[in-house]
């Protein structure tokens, strides 16, 4: 368990949840699912993604959406960036002293193939983009951190090694990423192998703050969360209801459905100052929004109190 039996969960389902979605879901609706959010207790967010929008028509709004954000000081947004194209609109968020986002996400895929299809870029290629992107995040002033993704196996090209993974972080870090990410793109992680990882990965990046990504292709999704909490990860990626998915990933299912998550913990006796029975009234509203059920079991089941 964490020291202090805290966790926080960075909700990423108005981003990742929603960036498969076919349907456009209008960004009154988007504006309306985070508001309902913040009110449930979630404190960290990833809100839009910073990409060409005639490759992810759903994150089209990305600056609409920010631009009608409450303006709390307890709460972060965080913006997916994966160029320095993409860091630069994020700064613009903020131009002529308005809230914009507190923090650009960067992204470094962990295999040529599936970074290729992705971004455009091959490994070195991400390093040398990424060590920029860093840069002129820090610059200008937001929060730089960086996903690892496709960290625990790639869609094209199978077994990614650890060291690989090891050794992007240790380049991150040296880059003045102020957290690393590891995100499991495709769900075909375990919980043996997020032990073994988080143990090679903050070896390799000492002193840099840790958190994961985990989608539930394969069901072991929320093994593998605790896995991480086991191993003193303190934050954590989720969705709400479950949903998710990458464009560019064949068969990649939603994220560990944030419900799920806090069940876990709530279970466990670990805070996270999320109110379960709200994300639960907000799956079930949200549900009437996208017209169909998500997945997540804590939203079908409900909480339970003994």
């Amino acid at each position: 368990m964490p020291p202090a039996g805290e966790i926080q969960i960075v909700e990423v389902g108005a981003r990742d949840g929603l960036q498969n979605e076919a349907e456009i879901i209008g960004t009154g609706h988007k504006v309306a699912l985070l508001t309902r959010l913040i009110d449930a207790g979630l404190r960290r967010f990833e809100v839009a993604s910073f990409v060409n929008p005639a490759r992810v028509p759903q994150m089209a709004d990305g600056e609409a959406v920010i631009a009608a954000l409450p303006d709390r000081p307890d709460v972060r947004y965080i913006g997916l960036c994966l160029n320095k194209r993409g860091v630069l609109r994020a700064l613009a968020t903020r131009d002529g002293g308005k809230r914009g986002v507190d923090e650009a996400g960067c992204v470094l895929v962990a295999s040529d193939t599936f970074g290729q299809k992705n971004q455009g870029q091959t490994i070195a290629e991400g390093i040398a983009e990424n060590r920029a992107m860093l840069r002129l995040a820090r610059e200008g002033g937001l929060f730089a951190q960086v996903t690892i993704s496709a960290a625990f196996g790639c869609p094209f090209e199978g077994h990614v090694p650890p060291e690989t993974v090891a050794r992007l972080a240790a380049e991150m870090a040296d880059a003045g990423a102020q957290e690393i990410a590891l995100a499991d793109t495709i769900g075909v992680g375990v919980p043996s192998q997020v032990t073994d990882l988080l143990g090679r990965v903050a070896e390799a990046a000492p002193g840099v703050p840790l958190r994961v990504h985990f989608h539930n292709t394969r069901n072991t999704g929320i093994a593998n969360a605790w896995a991480a909490i086991m191993a003193g990860v303190t934050t954590l990626d989720s969705s709400l209801g479950g949903l998710g998915g990458c464009p560019f990933a064949p068969r990649a299912t939603g994220n560990i459905a944030t419900e799920d998550l806090l069940f876990l913990a709530d279970r466990s006796a670990i805070t996270t100052g999320v109110d379960l029975a709200k994300l639960i009234a907000i799956n079930n509203w949200f549900e009437t929004i996208l017209g169909r059920p998500m997945p997540s079991m804590v939203a079908k089941a409900g909480g339970f109190s003994a």
